[in-house]
């Protein structure tokens, strides 16, 4: 499950990468990497990470995949620069001190707005990157709206172009959501179960098959290499059957 889970965020992180590049950052430069000791609140990357903050701060809690994003981004808008460390733990601080209070958000837009005014694009592009963190836990708050529409106006995105962001997303959560359904219903299909089993006769089905399919079980009766083979792969798949039946009964 576990490799599921970081399968799942490296698909989430890639079609973030292809959303929003950080080659795209204003003043940053491709062919050097310069050394930028001024104030990141007037960068954009620095106004993108307060405005990532704002958003996570909206629903009032950091998972998994929302840490993983902001890892992400320190590391690819830091990389950029010649003293990214030092670059990386200001971009870090501004995250932390701006997720405290929604107070400033549409001065940052503001400012952001200013250095992007001609950028139409890229404007979507970083309203597509802060809507990717709001729905990257599965769930899209009220809260989450009302703050995304601040900065969604703010940024001046048309009204058609956000609505038609937030439907792509609410579209792909539920395909994730309906594939999830299916792939548990197939799990029960593996262990030879039904939804209604209690505990006991869950792990009964379950060892039962463990025995029936063990590769070392299957070796001691003489069979050839392609049958134990099969047997191994067999095996694999009831044990992750059996841990995503678990993780959804809170076993």
């Amino acid at each position: 499950m576990k490799l599921l889970i970081l399968i799942f965020i490296g698909i989430v992180l890639f079609l973030i990468a292809k959303s929003y590049k950080t080659e795209k950052f204003a003043n940053i430069k491709l062919d050097i990497k310069e050394k930028f000791e001024g104030d990141l609140m007037q960068h954009e990357a620095g106004l993108l990470v307060a405005l990532m903050a704002k958003v996570a701060k909206a629903d009032g809690q950091v998972c998994e995949l929302e840490a993983q994003l902001l890892k992400h981004t320190l590391d690819d808008i830091s990389r950029h620069f010649e003293n990214q460390d030092e670059i990386r733990e200001k971009l870090k601080k501004i995250y932390d001190d701006e997720k405290k209070s929604f107070d400033n958000t549409i001065q940052i837009c503001k400012n952001l707005y200013t250095l992007t005014r001609h950028n139409y694009q890229k404007r979507v592009k970083i309203m597509e990157y802060l809507l990717n963190l709001a729905f990257i836990d599965k769930e899209f708050s009220n809260t989450e709206l009302m703050i995304t529409e601040d900065i969604a106006n703010t940024l001046e995105i048309k009204r058609a172009d956000f609505e038609r962001l937030i439907n792509a997303f609410e579209m792909f959560y539920k395909q994730q959501k309906e594939n999830a359904a299916l792939s548990l219903e197939k799990a029960y299909e593996i262990l030879e179960a039904s939804k209604d089993d209690d505990v006991n006769i869950l792990k009964k089905k379950y060892r039962n098959l463990v025995k029936k399919h063990h590769p070392d079980i299957i070796a001691g009766q003489g069979v050839s290499q392609n049958i134990i083979d099969e047997a191994t792969a067999k095996l694999q798949e009831i044990n992750e059957a059996y841990e995503l039946i678990k993780k959804h009964k809170g076993i």
